[in-house]
């Protein structure tokens, strides 16, 4: 359950007490818990004492950023951070939801740009850090600032060979995919069907993000990685921002970068996965 620190500093800084509290699964990498208050208040708190100083208040800050694209997607609010827990409203959630709806949210979502890919600070993806300095030029960005680090990261702990140093020597002609020249889009990062829920209000919820200006295939790429999403869910994308020819041999390549983090964080077969790919695309 709770830690007692973090259970105490909760109570401290919202001056209520914590009356009760149910533990909630399906974080691979956090707990979770719901926790009613004297006040009357139902928050969601997450928690991990090993992870990095910031991890929580980068979430947060992701959070906030992904509020201002007024998509109509339910963020959560952060309530409070500290080092080691990020505490936020509770949202309620529905077995049933409006997958056309969905799509045609983060197609609004996508809608908000900026000028150059990248974001103006660091976060994580995961527990591992993601680097998002700015570029004007989306594939060198993902190849400098997505692939290459975990890449170096996956050979210097041994999952890959150390072959692999030689896909980045040069800078640009990295792979035959040209991906279609669009402004940089706001994207979740991080979503898999693990990263929403349908909510009593009729729209979609989502969390756990790592945020950043990127090229939108990123997102529903993702979307595919792990089971996909139905239909309606891409037909209300499309209706919205339709994807552009070729999609479909892209999101191999955009998905590399969420198969490289899984490979280091969790190793097994998504190494020979992330092998493969790079062997395909370099």
């Amino acid at each position: 359950m709770l830690p007692e620190a973090i259970h105490t500093e909760i109570e401290r800084e919202l001056d209520t007490n914590i009356v009760d509290q149910v533990s909630v699964t399906g974080g691979d990498i956090n707990s979770g818990a719901c926790l009613d208050t004297e006040s009357g208040e139902r928050l969601f708190v997450k928690w991990n004492l090993h992870a990095p100083d910031d991890m929580f208040l980068k979430e947060a800050q992701g959070l906030q950023l992904l509020s201002t694209a007024d998509s109509g997607l339910v963020i959560p609010k952060p309530r409070l951070v500290g080092q080691h827990f990020l505490l936020m409203e509770f949202i309620e959630e529905c077995s049933y939801g409006n997958a056309y709806l969905f799509g045609s949210q983060l197609a609004q979502l996508h809608r908000k740009s900026n000028e150059l890919f990248g974001l103006e600070t660091t976060n994580y993806i995961g527990k591992l850090q993601q680097s998002n300095r700015y570029h004007a030029d989306w594939l060198e960005f993902f190849i400098r600032e997505r692939l290459e680090p975990q890449v170096k990261l996956a050979i210097d702990s041994g999952l890959l060979p150390k072959s692999h140093h030689a896909i980045f020597e040069r800078v640009f002609n990295y792979t035959y995919i040209i991906f279609p020249d669009e402004p940089p889009a706001l994207l979740h990062g991080d979503l898999w069907n693990g990263n929403y829920m349908w909510t009593t209000s009729g729209d979609t919820a989502i969390y756990d993000p790592a945020v950043y200006f990127g090229h939108r295939e990123m997102d529903l790429a993702m979307t595919q990685l792990f089971g996909g999403f139905s239909d309606e869910f891409y037909r209300g994308y499309n209706e919205v921002y339709p994807l552009q020819k070729g999609y479909e041999e892209r999101f191999k390549l955009c998905n590399l970068y969420p198969v490289l983090v899984h490979a280091n964080l969790f190793g097994g077969n998504y190494v020979q996965q992330a092998n493969q790919l790079l062997k395909r695309f370099f």
